[in-house]
């Protein structure tokens, strides 16, 4: 009697032990991580500030919230002085050699000019490369004399997780500037969630333009 209940525990336990593993794979596991990522919320904030030689300095201002393919954002004195700007978008992204993260945005700015915004942010990233831009179309919904494309959009080379420089280009009219796109270089420095960088716009004028740029992730 004992052996055949030996024996029957045995074939029990052979039956058994396959499924009891295939509901604990380390893939099973693993699998839940993608599902608690699309639900955690990213934020960032962005302060830029422009020491302008013609012109009052000033402080651009952003800050994000992603959660998935959510992308929500606001921007203070990026489109003009005073003024605020609110933006939601969708986020694409693309793996492989190179890797693509593209989100289109709507969105309204208000305060000292009021208009309608359609535009983008991206990046194109291959090893230690990446070429980032954002950029809008503003529709003055007063004076569509002001309609106007910003631009903003960076050649970054990272030699190293904590620092990175290249090259940079930008189009606006929050200040007076001879040309009508600017360019120059850049050098930043990263530590955890935090960045800092400089920027030298028009580097060859007698007045250039100097950006200090901080950012932050939580």
């Amino acid at each position: 009697m004992t052996a055949m209940r030996l024996l029957v525990s045995m074939v029990l336990t052979g039956l058994l032990a396959p499924s009891v593993a295939t509901a604990q794979t380390p893939d099973t596991v693993a699998a839940s991580v993608p599902e608690i990522e699309a639900r955690a919320w990213a934020f960032t904030a962005a302060a830029y500030t422009y020491f302008l030689e013609d012109d009052p300095d000033y402080v651009q201002t952003a800050f994000t919230a992603d959660r998935a393919a959510l992308h929500l954002e606001g921007r203070y004195n990026y489109e003009e002085i005073n003024a605020a700007s609110a933006w939601v978008g969708y986020n694409l992204s693309a793996e492989g050699t190179l890797a693509l993260e593209f989100t289109p945005i709507i969105g309204g700015v208000f305060g000292s000019m009021t208009g309608l915004g359609l535009g983008y942010e991206g990046s194109l990233s291959w090893k230690n490369l990446e070429l980032y831009s954002e950029g809008e179309w503003i529709f003055d919904t007063e004076d569509s004399s002001n309609d106007f494309f910003y631009n903003w959009s960076q050649l970054i080379y990272s030699p190293a997780d904590w620092v990175n420089f290249g090259l940079v280009t930008q189009r606006t009219r929050v200040y007076d500037t001879d040309r009508d796109i600017q360019r120059g270089p850049f050098l930043g420095f990263s530590y955890k969630e935090l960045s800092l960088t400089a920027f030298v716009l028009n580097p060859d004028d007698t007045s250039p333009t100097v950006i200090i740029g901080l950012d932050v992730g939580f």
